[in-house]
């Protein structure tokens, strides 16, 4: 036989293997069982569902595009997660998924991607009073972008579930989502160059919350409101850049055993809130430690009372961040060594600096230090650099940091007699942050990047 005769019927059965592999999209109406269609699918299908209401609970087993056309949804029978992904290459988009379980130690969600599941795209969704809104569990390379995530809102603190939880999922994006109610808006632990970037939190605890996740990327972000902004605890060498934290309650930026990051363009704002925004109302939260809806005529508050909290936290360089109208612009404490902190600005601060240690440090560098918007300093030879360093803290901060009650003596005669002789003479001040080359003007504020709506 020529070699003519034996490649042309090869190659007329490899043309009709690749026309039987040709990928249908499949319309899905909300009568039919979904998880039916799903196992008669073929791997780079389409199911488009139409509008109306389709029953979860489902599982996708094939590499399948599984879209939804204006007002399709999926609804759990309240147990379990609604979709679970068990396929690589999946993608979940434009559908109002909702009814998951209430089982924290399930994971129950309304998308669970398990670890076989790499490569998944969640993109375009709903996601209404599911327990954990999408739960990466080791899927790597899974994005999950432009999703409106509202966890449930009748539950307490300590049971509910976050909008995004990360497990040992490596290359992970998750970008562009608004994300409302539940525990915490991205809550990471045990991966590793992840990026999270342009997202939106609101009424959750800790807008993202690292733990051990390295060599990562937090940036774009918009924390409103709520207890905490950006909690990075025993992470190393991570991006933290271009974040707002706006009027979070207790802190904008916590970093606890974070270790040889960057720290820079985030903008950390203080100051009264008024407009309900904040993760839960006080009174019904500390009373019932539920998470009500949000009011609109609550009264006034300050928040965050610390911009910065840096806790055993060596070797980040923090530079070009705006740290303005908090209680305390940074506490830094804990033996917190190697920091470089400069080009900062610290405006309108009650404290600008609490320091509880022993060690004397200079946050400025090549010339360069922070501007302090109660440094009362000139600058004659028109530098830009102050002519005289400047002390956050002195003896009478120390003594009332140690004794609280001391306040009642903040305005006697003999503290301002101390206060006036450490002005006169410098030695008398105590170890502690001193910035020797101070900004006499501030840098640009930082602006913000565009967002999820």
């Amino acid at each position: 036989m020529s070699l003519w005769s034996r490649l042309i019927p090869m190659a007329i059965l490899a043309f009709g293997a690749c026309g039987s592999a040709v990928a249908e999209t499949i319309g899905v109406a909300p009568d039919q069982p979904l998880q039916g269609v799903l196992d008669r699918a073929a791997d780079g299908d389409v199911l488009e569902l139409a509008p109306g209401n389709h029953n979860g609970a489902i599982t996708i087993a094939r590499r399948v595009v599984l879209s939804g056309q204006k007002g399709a949804a999926i609804v759990g029978n309240g147990q379990g997660s609604v979709v679970t992904v068990s396929a690589p290459d999946v993608t979940v988009r434009g559908i109002t998924i909702k009814g998951s379980g209430r089982d924290l130690q399930s994971m129950d969600s309304g998308v669970f991607l398990q670890k076989t599941a790499e490569r998944a795209l969640i993109q375009n969704n709903r996601f209404e009073g599911n327990l954990f809104g999408v739960y990466v569990h080791g899927a790597s390379g899974s994005r999950v972008e432009r999703n409106v995530i509202e966890g449930m809102r009748d539950i307490r603190l300590n049971e509910a579930g976050n909008g995004v939880s990360v497990w040992n999922a490596p290359h992970v994006t998750i970008e562009g989502n608004t994300i409302r109610y539940g525990r915490d808006g991205i809550f990471t632990i045990t991966s590793s160059k992840d990026r999270f970037i342009n997202n939106r939190f609101e009424n959750v605890r800790f807008g993202v919350h690292y733990m051990y996740t390295n060599d990562s990327e937090v940036s774009g972000n918009l924390s409103a409101g709520n207890h905490g902004g950006y909690a990075i605890m025993f992470s190393n060498r991570l991006k933290i850049t271009g974040n707002i934290s706006d009027r979070d309650r207790d802190y904008g930026l916590l970093f606890n055993y974070a270790n040889r990051s960057e720290i820079s363009g985030n903008h950390v704002i203080g100051g009264a809130l008024n407009n309900g925004g904040n993760a839960r109302d006080e009174a019904a939260g500390d009373e019932k430690g539920m998470m009500p809806e949000p009011r609109s005529a609550e009264p006034a508050r300050e928040g965050p009372q610390k911009c910065v909290f840096i806790y055993n936290a060596n070797h980040n360089r923090f530079h070009d961040n705006w740290f303005e109208r908090c209680g305390i612009g940074v506490h830094f404490t804990a033996g917190s060594e190697g920091n470089s902190v400069t080009g900062n600005a610290f405006v309108g601060n009650r404290n600008q600096v609490k320091y509880v240690g022993t060690r004397d440090l200079d946050w400025s560098k090549g010339g360069r230090g922070n501007y302090w918007s109660d440094n009362p300093a000139f600058d004659l030879d028109g530098d830009g650099i102050a002519d005289t360093a400047y002390r956050p803290n002195d003896l009478v901060d120390r003594v009332l940091w140690t004794a609280p009650a001391a306040k009642v003596l903040i305005n006697s005669p003999a503290v301002q007699v101390l206060r006036w002789a450490q002005s006169q003479f410098p030695a008398l001040y105590p170890g502690g942050v001193v910035d020797t080359r101070p900004l006499i003007a501030p840098p640009p504020k930082p602006t913000a990047s565009e967002r999820a709506p």
